[in-house]
């Protein structure tokens, strides 16, 4: 049997993913290098710099420990050296990371896929006996979504809105965020209580699920703004929530409208391209 109480998770990284982005990116530029190098003339630019004046001087080699001295007003030489001498030590040290990042990326052997296989991997009789550090991003929003809650009770005066999982919602706007969610494989809940620190309950409309990120969101949408009752008491909401630590742009979205300016499918994609890019094959 589980001890969830006992499971330290590992926070989710793209550590290699990122490592082998970058080693490409690294890789593109020293060819780059290597090639303005090829066709930059001989010799290196001395810079002598004191408190009071800065001079520069062309070595041949770096042997030559005097050069010759180029005017100030040369400066296409003085430029054209110095980028060679920029270019050269940076060189160095863009092989020097290439060269790491291509010791780790050849020992990971997807180490990071690998661990999360490890659970997402047994026989689905044998996942309750395993408290798993990491697991595939499909798990982790299945385990999420099995986690049962009681919504609020909707009213049956209320018009009947019926999302495509069968769920029922108050507002044709919900519906529509709860269908184009669904659609773009984003795990949520709808209306799932929240205990704020003060005590109280709240139910936010929706929350989300950001599965790489393994984030959740809270998704306020106030469909009646122009009523100054509702306005007052959706305020009210967002300053508890405020209370509890829970910040607009940080863990909630929130969308609003008006009789005269409804929610359209395109800002309801655009928020979740802000806040829930990642899209997940879980639901």
């Amino acid at each position: 049997m589980k001890n969830s109480s006992l499971i330290i998770l590992l926070q989710p990284t793209n550590l290699y993913e990122e490592a082998e982005r970058r080693y490409h990116e690294i890789s593109e530029h020293i060819r780059e290098i290597e090639k303005k190098l090829q066709k930059a003339p001989s010799g290196m630019i001395h810079i002598a710099a004191t408190a009071a004046r800065t001079q520069y001087y062309l070595r041949e080699t770096k042997a030559d420990r005097g050069g010759r001295y180029i005017r100030k007003s040369d400066t296409k030489t003085i430029g054209t050296f110095l980028r060679k001498a920029y270019d050269e030590k940076l060189l160095k040290l863009l092989k020097n990371e290439a060269k790491n990042l291509g010791i780790l990326l050849k020992k990971t052997d997807h180490i990071t896929e690998r661990i999360r296989q490890l659970y997402s991997n047994l026989p689905t009789e044998a996942k309750p006996h395993i408290d798993p550090i990491e697991m595939s991003d499909e798990d982790f929003a299945a385990e999420w979504l099995n986690d049962t809650y009681e919504s609020r009770e909707i009213p049956e005066y209320v018009p009947v809105y019926e999302t495509n999982r069968g769920e029922r919602v108050r507002s044709k706007s919900e519906l529509s965020i709860a269908n184009i969610l669904a659609d773009r494989g984003i795990p949520y809940k709808y209306e799932r209580p929240l205990l704020l620190t003060n005590g109280m309950v709240i139910y936010p409309d929706f929350t989300a699920l950001d599965v790489k990120a393994r984030k959740e969101f809270y998704w306020e949408h106030r469909g009646m703004m122009d009523d100054r009752d509702y306005a007052r008491q959706a305020v009210l909401k967002m300053k508890s929530m405020l209370n509890s630590g829970i910040v607009p742009g940080k863990d909630l979205i929130i969308t609003e409208e008006t009789s005269t300016n409804p929610l359209g499918t395109n800002e309801i994609h655009e928020v979740i391209n802000c806040y829930l890019r990642q899209e997940s094959s879980g639901e």
